[in-house]
């Protein structure tokens, strides 16, 4: 007992200290897990006989992440992929597969540790990618979208290869699930059937999972939610994992199977949310320990013993990938930057190569150096993927002009009342609904690839940055009526309400906002009028939320224009009382005023009736308004913006 607790204790105090440090640096919370196996095996030594049995108990993450796959994969939403699940990605896996089945072939292997390699080395690094792109805001390009669906689709198929690697397994090696059954201490119900029978007590399970996913589970469910005791609904949704994984075993099929098949027959459920929450911190925790012991596990003498020949199987394994990345981005039409990102993305070998590459160890298919080389060449081109991001962003900069060479900026010629700065999302709503209202407006963005965009929808506009002085001259600033300010930077859209406000002391300044503090800030600068992000989208959402308590349309459609224009007067006075640069919670005058103003609203929502419009609390016409369109993602950052509204 003493010597579990200190080996817990050692295992969970290196993960909360180094996951977080890997994580920080860009490395992922994968690579961390990795390092902590690494540094605790191969180079600390502190390991032993246990890692096996801990090696076994680790494997039930894997089954929990393929679970909880499953359940992120509704089949109307397979369906709309189809396109790029099965062509791009579906393309990506069988070409990459073939190859380094081709190139493993060349390096002396028998056709079926070959093929087993292909497998395992088609795949990518689901965690590390997607946790990469999501940091770098590069999800939702063209790339960063191309690359989810090849990854998903990997992801779906590593299930069949779990079921066609046993048949594989060299002759007379007795490569079948009844090893790893045993191994894992279950009933192995298949032993010695006909070949007909193995069949038919196989099909019987996996529809025997479908069913009991579509009949059984919700019944029970709701069963275990009328007692209202959370702890009941973890226990559920681990009985449902750890229950379809052991009838996988004593049938002779992997675990990770009918997991995954429950899950997606999960899918549409009510119960999923449920599930995902449950499950989601076990599975973190066991599939880092698979990591862990995956890196305890490495063999670097290999590095020793051929210092040259890994490097080459690990460059090697990239390049392929490289190749065929970027002909399938190619052939998908990416544009270049996005081809780069999705092809230096996907480069690397994934973590489930290591699950690929344990199995076909355990079905006797690979030898134990040729399996261990395989996780050392998987770790290695994990652990170089940073670096192929920081390349990606190089090629990025690269490709773009410095900034001395950057295009001159458009010669404008025509003259209009409106100039609006700033093409994004948000200002092309804004220049729709000026122009269909019959005023002519003179549009100008600093994004090339936006200005290109905007011409090929038929909207005229100009490139430049709306910043230079010499440019608002150019679009007419000396005779324009009003200025619209766009921009999703936070301190060019300052600046520029400051310079317009210097050089036309008239003109009418309609300035968009990132939140409350940069209203502020905007209107020091000189705007006439703000629009703040977020701030509108969330007060109709309030609405329809109180008319959902039992508020009538009309009710609810009164408190929150009430609420608006409190809140729009509130704005103007704490702005008075605003100091740059001081945090909002340490300026006491400002915190007193915001929590009376707070109060005075509350009192007028609650003294008034609801079915009668609320007093609009008085405002200055002539001081600046706060107006307060639904925000959108800023399309010049690729950032979604937050505030306080």
């Amino acid at each position: 007992m003493d010597g579990f607790l200190f080996q817990a204790t050692l295992y969970l105090g290196a993960i909360v200290l180094i996951v977080p440090i890997a994580s920080r640096l860009g490395l992922g919370s994968v690579l961390g897990y990795l390092l902590i196996g690494i540094l605790f095996g191969p180079v600390l030594g502190l390991t032993g006989a246990e890692m096996d049995s801990l090696r076994h108990f680790a494997e039930i993450g894997v089954v929990m992440m393929l679970f909880l796959i499953g359940l992120e994969l509704e089949p109307r939403v397979l369906w709309a992929m189809r396109d790029k699940l099965i062509g791009l990605g579906g393309l990506q896996v069988t070409i990459t597969l073939a190859l380094v089945t081709g190139a493993a072939m060349v390096f002396g292997q028998e056709w079926r540790p070959a093929l087993a390699m292909g497998m395992i080395f088609a795949l990518s690094s689901t965690a590390i990618v997607l946790q990469t792109l999501s940091e770098k805001k590069l999800i939702n390009t063209p790339g960063g979208r191309s690359a989810f669906s090849v990854l998903l689709m990997q992801d779906i198929a590593v299930i069949p290869m779990l079921a066609v690697m046993p048949f594989l397994a060299l002759p007379g090696h007795g490569g079948d699930h009844g090893a790893e059954a045993g191994h894992h201490g279950a009933v192995n119900l298949i032993a010695g059937l006909p070949a007909w029978g193995v069949a038919l007590v196989t099909l019987g399970a996996v529809v025997g999972t479908v069913l009991a996913g579509s009949f059984l589970v919700r019944p029970l469910f709701r069963f275990v939610q009328a007692a209202r005791l959370r702890e009941l609904n973890t226990a559920m949704a681990l009985v449902i994992v750890a229950g379809i994984a052991s009838v996988m075993l004593t049938v002779g099929l992997s675990p990770a199977l009918g997991t995954f098949l429950a899950g997606v027959v999960l899918a549409n459920s009510e119960f999923r949310h449920e599930l995902e929450s449950s499950i989601e911190p076990f599975k973190g925790l066991l599939l880092g320990l698979f990591f862990i012991t995956v890196g305890a596990g490495m063999d670097f003498s290999y590095v020793r013993e051929a210092p040259v020949l890994v490097p080459v199987y690990v460059v090697g394994l990239v390049l392929i990938k490289v190749a065929v990345l970027y002909a399938l981005a190619l052939m998908f039409k990416l544009d270049r930057d996005n081809r780069w990102l999705f092809t230096l993305g996907l480069a690397q070998a994934g973590e489930f190569g290591f699950v690929l590459s344990a199995f076909a160890l355990s079905q006797n298919i690979l030898p134990e150096e040729i399996a261990n080389m395989s996780n050392l060449v998987i770790a290695l081109s994990m652990l170089i993927t940073p670096a192929l991001f920081i390349t990606h962003e190089l090629l990025v900069r690269w490709r773009a002009r410095p900034a001395g060479e950057k295009p001159e900026h458009d010669s404008i010629e025509e003259r209009h009342p409106v100039i609006i700065a700033g093409m994004g999302r948000f200002g092309l709503t804004v220049h729709r609904i000026v122009t269909m209202t019959g005023a002519a407006t003179t549009v100008m963005d600093h994004d090339l690839r936006v200005v290109q965009r905007m011409r090929k929808l038929g909207i005229k506009t100009y490139y430049g940055d709306p910043t230079r002085p010499e440019l608002l001259a150019s679009a007419g600033i000396e005779n324009a009526e009003v200025l619209v300010v766009c921009l999703g930077d936070h301190d060019a859209s300052t600046k520029l309400v400051a310079h317009a406000r210097r050089v036309r002391p008239d003109i009418h300044i309609v300035a968009r906002a990132r939140d409350r503090v940069h209203a502020y800030e905007l209107l020091r600068a000189g705007a006439n009028d703000i629009a703040r992000e977020l701030f509108d989208s969330a007060l109709r959402t309030g609405r329809h939320v109180i008319q959902k308590t039992g508020l009538t349309p009309v009710e609810a459609e009164n408190a929150e224009r009430t609420f608006f224009e409190f809140d729009r007067a509130a704005l103007r006075d704490l702005s008075k009382v605003w100091k740059p640069g001081v945090p909002i919670e340490d300026n006491a005058e400002y915190m007193e005023l915001s929590r009376a103003l707070d109060e005075e609203l509350a009192n007028a929502l609650a003294r008034a009736p609801l079915r009668e419009a609320y007093p609009r609390r008085h405002t200055d016409d002539a001081a600046p308004q706060i107006l307060d369109p639904e925000a959108e993602t800023d399309e010049e950052t690729g950032k979604a913006r937050e505030g306080d509204g």
